[in-house]
């Protein structure tokens, strides 16, 4: 491959990006009185909202579907042309139906959208012609007309997707405000990532608690918390004062530097030499704050104290690490 092949790549990539960026920049004049028109439908839908689109539109619709669902607005896609046969009777008249066609003239969409109308469903039309039928058709039409596709030959679906994905961004975005969802709503529906396990996962869910937190008594030797720190393997124990607050911590660290002090750890008292006033934090802390503590202190764990100072639990990065939040 030559340099000037390269460069031919690479000047026909800043193209694409260009003119896709001027598609975008273009949508803000269609966010008019019919863009609302449609968020007002759409909020006030009783039922779910049905996406629908033939070829690449149907490939966008599904993706803006995914993302009214995850973000507080019940959705799903419905293949048109399955929807002839016998997928039809997925909508109910309680639902919103919201037709994708760049052209607005999409056989198999208008095929079935007097069927959808006859039913008493509230249609809204998201095409790139204002004057097409099914823009025609529609309780409201949704504008997502751009200059030109990113194809060279005008003909391959290109900036009119990258369009149709944004307009549809930003209906689901007007909808989330408008409803107030929140982070932990937006968790609720994401269980099974890394970023719902961040949202939903605190501090008292995957902290040693009772039997399994390290913890021994200020009078304890510094070699009875080593056995502690080694029984419950986290690299570290606390110690309790007379009223069962957590007066410090003894951990891995704090080993290897009173060994040059030659301190006897038969007879020595841990609350010699552990350290007093610890980073702690308490249960109903989200995890992932947690790790951001551990983080900007440069700490490998924690102690949890409720209100009171008394130590209800114990974890590390490992912890951490296991439960998915890092």
């Amino acid at each position: 491959m030559t340099d000037s092949s390269k460069q031919s790549f690479r000047a026909l990539g800043e193209r694409v990006v260009d003119i896709e960026a001027a598609a975008i920049t273009g949508l803000k004049r269609f966010l008019d009185s019919s863009f609302e028109q449609a968020c007002d439908i759409l909020l006030n839908c009783a039922g779910r909202v049905i996406v629908i689109g033939m070829g690449k539109s149907g490939h966008i619709g599904g993706k803006i579907a995914a993302t009214f669902a995850s973000t507080g607005t019940p959705a799903f896609f419905v293949h048109p042309g399955e929807a002839s046969h016998g997928d039809l009777g997925m909508i109910t008249s309680q639902d919103v139906v919201l037709a994708i066609s760049n052209s607005g003239e999409t056989g198999e969409l208008l095929a079935i959208a007097p069927l959808i109308k006859r039913r008493g469903v509230k249609l809204i039309s998201m095409t790139g012609n204002p004057n097409s039928t099914l823009a025609d058709i529609a309780d409201v039409h949704v504008c997502i007309a751009v200059e030109q596709e990113a194809c060279p030959l005008g003909l391959a679906p290109t900036s009119s997707t990258t369009a149709t994905l944004v307009m549809g961004d930003a209906l689901a975005v007007a909808l989330l405000n408008a409803r107030g969802f929140t982070a932990d709503d937006f968790a609720m529906s994401h269980p099974g990532g890394s970023l719902g396990r961040r949202l939903l996962l605190h501090i008292h869910d995957i902290m040693h608690s009772g039997d399994r937190m390290p913890m021994v008594t200020e009078s304890a030797t510094i070699s009875e918390a080593l056995l502690e720190m080694s029984r419950k393997g986290l690299g570290m124990t606390g110690v309790g004062d007379s009223s069962g607050k957590l007066a410090g911590i003894f951990t891995d660290g704090d080993l290897r530097r009173i060994l040059d002090q030659r301190v006897d750890l038969h007879t020595t008292p841990i609350a010699q030499v552990m350290t007093r006033g610890p980073v702690t934090i308490k249960p109903d802390v989200l995890a992932a704050q947690g790790l951001k503590l551990m983080e900007d202190r440069k700490i490998n764990g924690l102690f949890v104290v409720d209100d009171q100072g008394i130590a209800q639990g114990a974890l590390n990065m490992h912890d951490l690490l296991k439960a998915g939040v890092m």
